[in-house]
């Protein structure tokens, strides 16, 4: 850090993270499982990519969310999404580049990518 700038530029990133997590009046919920399984399997990266993605697209109606253990753990990393009419779709074996087609088809055009649920993962 070189300057009151960079630090202010610092400032503002955390916060827009910050916001995006704790969005009260958001329509959409991402929540990605970061419990111990989750996190060896991979969460981190997809909940960086994710945050990082809705942050930079401005999607100010949707808050993402760390949660604890799934219950799904053979699946991880795990992402489930709860639109604002309360449909719940479950997202298996994510990774960061699966994560951002999800935030592109799913969050910003409405249209499940259907291959990464859970129902077409199940043997």
């Amino acid at each position: 850090m070189k300057s009151l700038a960079e630090l202010q530029a610092i400032r503002d990133r955390a916060r827009a993270s910050v916001n995006i997590r704790e969005n009260s009046e958001a329509k959409t919920r991402v929540l990605v499982g970061m419990a111990t399984c989750g996190i060896a399997a991979g969460a981190r990266p997809v909940l960086t990519a994710i945050v990082d993605e809705v942050a930079k697209r401005e999607l100010g109606d949707i808050m993402v969310t760390q949660t604890g253990c799934i219950g799904i753990c053979q699946y991880e990393p795990v992402v489930e999404v709860i639109d604002a009419d309360g449909t719940k779709t479950t997202y298996v074996k994510m990774t960061a580049e699966k994560a951002l087609r999800v935030v592109n088809d799913h969050l910003v055009n409405g249209n499940v990518v259907t291959e990464y649920t859970i129902g077409a993962n199940q043997k």
